[in-house]
Order: C-alpha cells, then sequence, then structure tokens
C-alpha cells in the first residue's frame, strides 16, 4: 500500500483527508497497527487504485508492536525509547500523584503530531492523551 501511495504522490495528510481519518491513525494503521473498519478498507483500496475486493485482510485484528528488537536500531524511534527511558519515571510518579494508582490506557487513546516553529529550530510537539484507568485492588479475604 506505501508503493501506491507514493507512487499517487500522497502524503498521509493527503490521504487522511481523502478517506476521512486522522493521519496518525492512518499511518499506524498501514504500519499494521489497526485494524480497518471495512468500508474505510474499502476506500482505502479504491482511493488508492488497489483491488477493494482484498478489504478483508485489512480488516484483521493485528499483532500489535513493531520492535524486533530492543532497544529499537531506528534513530527516529531510538529517540522516542530514550525520552520513555528518562521521564517515563517522572511521568508515572505525576500521574499517580495527580490521579492516584492507575495508567494512561493506550487503547482509548488519542495522538497528534505536530510541527512547532522554533528560533534554535522547528520542535515536533507530540500529544499523548489517553483514558486514565484506575487501578481497583480487592483485599484478600480472610
Amino acid at each position: 500500500m506505501q508503493a501506491a501511495r507514493h507512487a499517487r504522490h500522497l502524503t498521509l495528510a493527503d490521504l487522511a483527508a481523502q478517506t476521512g481519518t486522522d493521519r496518525v491513525w492512518l499511518a499506524a494503521a498501514l504500519d499494521g497497527q489497526h485494524p480497518f473498519p471495512l468500508p474505510l478498507a474499502q476506500t482505502l483500496l479504491g482511493t488508492l487504485g488497489l483491488d477493494p475486493a482484498h478489504a478483508d485482510l485489512l480488516t484483521r485484528v493485528p499483532m500489535r508492536g513493531a520492535f524486533q528488537t530492543l532497544p529499537p536500531t531506528d534513530s527516529t524511534v531510538y529517540r522516542l525509547y530514550e525520552v520513555l527511558q528518562v521521564y517515563g519515571p517522572a511521568l508515572k510518579t505525576l500521574i499517580h500523584e495527580e490521579f492516584g494508582d492507575g495508567i494512561m490506557s493506550a487503547i482509548n487513546f488519542r495522538l497528534e503530531l505536530h510541527r512547532e516553529p522554533h528560533p534554535d529550530g522547528d520542535r515536533v510537539v507530540i500529544t499523548l492523551a489517553g483514558k486514565y484507568l484506575p487501578y481497583h485492588w480487592a483485599a484478600p479475604e480472610p
């Protein structure tokens, strides 16, 4: 699909606009991280000039997670991994202080990315918005 997208000179933003999806979600789905709803799979394949009969392949529940090795070797992905190594524990502490004992869901989740101009060089701004899920611990029966 990426070859068909490139052959049509479509950016992910272009393809997202043409299919009515979010570009970050679409990029992850094209990488095999999300299943496509059938109507969207058919629209996407039609937009790319591919056979819509293959839409069922895009609707299957994927095996999520893309790392073949840890740490990741791609320099951009490694930097994100590095950010979580450095700031992950601090974020966990702050989440627990502000919300209580729980987690940020990656299932009920939104991710946004945009460019922010800066005099020292443009910034990549990534917003992670996951639903807070409190832990519910049951005390053992006596």
